[in-house]
This record gives C-alpha cells, structure tokens and sequence, in this order.
C-alpha cells in the first residue's frame, strides 16, 4: 500500500503544519524591536503581533496590550489577520475532506473513484490553505523589512522578523508539501477497464 503510505505521510506533515499556523497565528511576536545601531543597549524589547504587542523588560516581567480598535489597526495586521485565520480554517476543513478520502479510513470504501476524487480534493484545499498562509506571513515579512530599510524610519522603531514568522513560513511549508502529496496520490488503476483473464484456447471473440 504505497500510495496509502504517502497519503498518510502528506496527512501528517499537513497536520503539523496546521498545528503551527495556530500556533503562529495566535504567537505575540510577529515582529520584534530591533538593536541595530548605536543604541546596543537597552531595558526593554517590544514585540507586535496580529492581535497584542507586548514589552518585555530586562527583569523578566512581560506586559501585553491587546488591541483597543479594529478600524485603527494598519491595513497590513488586518489582512494578515485574514490571510491567518482563512488559512486555519480551510486546513481544519481539509482535514476532515482528506480523512473521508484517505485509503485507511473506511468512508466511501465501496466507491474507490469517488474516494480518490474525495482525497484528491483535500489535497488541494490544503494547497490552497498553505498559500493563504505564505502570502500571510511574506507579506508582513516584506512590510517589516521594508520599514527597517526606509532612510526616514528612526533607528528606534525599526522592528525586525518575529519568531511567529518563521514558525508561519515552516507551516506553511508543511500544508503545502502535504497536500502536494495527497494531490499526487491518484490511484493507477482508476479510469482503467478491468481486465478479463481468458481460458486457454479461447480466442476472445464472440460467436453468433
């Protein structure tokens, strides 16, 4: 059972990148302040992520803020936000899509086209979701670099990537190469005409 094996392997490698778009998603630290420049040393480190920033102190102590206002927040948190949370939700629903069409499962068993076609579904439903991810997370990545490398940015509000970022870039990765693997499994036999073995000395043709 190859192909099972590989629609099981995609499952997995789909799951844990669901796991860790949640996980990026709801993390604090999409982007961090940055230490670049003369100002080396300093009491205290923000980060900003997609619905708190915080501050960390040099004793250890953290203090988050969630945001007051939707309508203030910049475009760029908004449709992060979107892209975020439309990425987990469409995982969680491939999940369920890809488990009916799965070969270990016993959903739709007597029905092996439709269980393919089920399976091939899911794979790009995580396709889809892994993209909704990585268009996320480069997006905010390229807004933060592009503020970091803007003349007119004080050496004080330059922020750098946040270790969110990395974990959405891992996920979303890991969706992708998932559903890449459930896409891939097409059974070999499906849209083939079955075979009829003939007797010896029979020459398969019909005699009226």
């Amino acid at each position: 059972m190859a192909n099972g094996g590989m629609q099981l392997l995609g499952f997995a490698l789909a799951f844990m990148g669901f796991v860790g778009a949640i996980t990026s998603t709801i993390m604090a630290e999409w982007k961090a302040s940055s230490y670049a420049g003369d100002n080396i040393i300093t009491a205290q480190a923000m980060y900003e992520g997609l619905w708190k920033a915080c501050v960390s102190q040099s004793t250890g102590q953290i203090q988050c803020k969630v945001y007051d206002s939707l309508l203030q927040l910049p475009a760029i948190v908004l449709g992060t936000r979107g892209l975020m949370v439309g990425s987990v939700m469409l995982c969680g629903i491939s999940m369920m899509v890809a488990a009916v069409g799965m070969k270990c499962t016993t959903c739709l068993g007597e029905d092996k086209e439709l269980k393919d076609k089920v399976a091939l579904t899911g794979g790009i439903l995580f396709l889809i979701s892994g993209l909704c991810a990585l268009v996320g997370t480069c997006w905010y990545g390229h807004r933060i670099a592009q503020e970091f490398y803007n003349p007119f940015t004080p050496t004080n509000a330059r922020y750098e990537f946040g270790a969110a970022l990395f974990v959405g870039w891992a996920s979303a990765c890991l969706i992708i190469i998932g559903g890449a693997f459930l896409c891939c499994n097409c059974s070999k036999d499906s849209g083939k005409s079955p075979h009829y073995p003939t007797t010896s000395g029979h020459t398969g043709k019909d005699y009226v």
